[in-house]
């Protein structure tokens, strides 16, 4: 048997935000495979039991909120009395580019609050699928970028990376993960260029190029005292005050 965690926090304010591409990920895998029943609680979590190919799969939703995800799937590992190694969880990446995935098995959290208590609970050794949602561009704007809900725009690359990650579910219990992300990537292919993960591109600085001079920076508008004083010294002055000059002094 295996286990398959998607993690996110519960209820509706939450439940199309980007921490909870892992809940939408689990709910994908059980409306795909018609042998999953109707959701069920236990072990405070949300649970489906079905089969994937011939495995038979729990898809387990831990309705503890993030920061408690463990305490959950922990208690359904000791009933099965499952290791790390029948252990996948499905979640949100923030150093992945939206609409990328990355699989791999141990490491660190990241920073993850849900994965660092996983880690606490049932030890490292368990299958990562992290889900890419970019990242924000500046570490104060993290939180609000996590809690909240994907854009329009990155409707274009969520549907078909979580449709793809449903149909080939095989190849994740079957193990196959490079071919996973293949069809995950062929999925997606170039959709998430208007997603709303990278950071805001800055301005760049004008620079000057090989063999050519910078620009000149354009020329301040002259005062009508600064005009006065470059006037050429030889101007002859016109108008009726010179005519009367030039008869009184005879020139």
């Amino acid at each position: 048997m295996q286990i398959i965690a998607g993690l996110g926090n519960p209820g509706p304010r939450y439940a199309e935000n980007r921490h909870n591409i892992g809940f939408m990920a689990a709910d994908a895998i059980v409306r795909r495979h018609s042998s999953f029943g109707p959701w069920q609680k236990k072990w405070n979590a949300e649970i489906a039991e079905g089969r994937i190919g011939t495995d038979k799969v729990l898809i387990i939703k831990p309705q503890t909120f993030m920061n408690l995800s463990g305490q959950s799937v922990g208690e359904a590992m000791r009933f099965y009395k499952l290791g790390p190694d029948a252990l996948t969880v499905l979640y949100d990446e923030l150093d992945i580019a939206p609409g990328k995935v990355r699989i791999k098995r141990g490491g660190g959290s990241g920073g993850h609050n849900g994965i660092k208590s996983l880690d606490a609970h049932v030890g490292k050794d368990y299958r990562r699928v992290r889900l890419g949602i970019g990242h924000p561009g500046d570490k104060a704007r993290v939180q609000a970028h996590v809690l909240g809900d994907f854009a329009k725009a990155d409707q274009d690359w969520l549907d078909p990376l979580l449709d793809a990650l449903a149909d080939n579910a095989d190849l994740l219990v079957a193990g196959d993960e490079s071919g996973l992300m293949n069809r995950l990537a062929l999925a997606v292919g170039d959709k998430a260029k208007g997603a709303t993960g990278a950071a805001p591109a800055k301005t760049p600085a004008t620079k000057s190029q090989p063999g050519k001079s910078p620009p000149k920076p354009a020329a301040k508008p002259q005062s009508h005292i600064r005009q006065a004083r470059q006037a050429k010294p030889d101007a002859k002055p016109t108008g009726p005050m010179a005519e009367m000059l030039k008869k009184l002094l005879g020139k």
